[in-house]
């Protein structure tokens, strides 16, 4: 059962930027900490970034730190990430889920490619 529906990637030249939402539709939301996580091709899913329920705390990941920025909006349960300056590295399937994540969450994510 898929409980979260991301949007907002797309192809975009390196140090670009883009912003991906996270549309969730789970009754927790609001007391929830949340992720991003990524994909790259071959590679293993890795965690991007989280914020605490009450956005009050986040987290990153080293090699976005400074670039990217989570936020959330509780009152219509959206998760977003801004990407800025991106680089071919950051080319992934980016998801989100809880920041512990549920196997049985994980959406179908939106590609998000950097090429020039």
């Amino acid at each position: 059962q898929v409980q979260f529906v991301e949007s907002g990637g797309g192809w975009v030249q390196p140090g670009g930027s883009l912003r991906l939402s996270c549309a969730a539709a789970v009754p927790n939301f609001k007391i929830a900490a949340m992720g991003w996580y990524r994909q790259a091709p071959g590679k293993q899913r890795e965690f991007v970034a989280s914020v605490s329920s009450e956005a009050t705390t986040t987290k990153y990941r080293d090699t976005v730190k400074g670039r990217f920025t989570i936020s959330r909006d509780n009152a219509e349960k959206m998760l977003y990430l801004r990407m800025n300056s991106l680089t071919p590295e950051d080319t992934a399937v980016y998801y989100c889920n809880y920041y512990v994540p549920q196997n049985d969450a994980w959406g179908q994510g939106t590609q998000v490619t950097v090429s020039s």
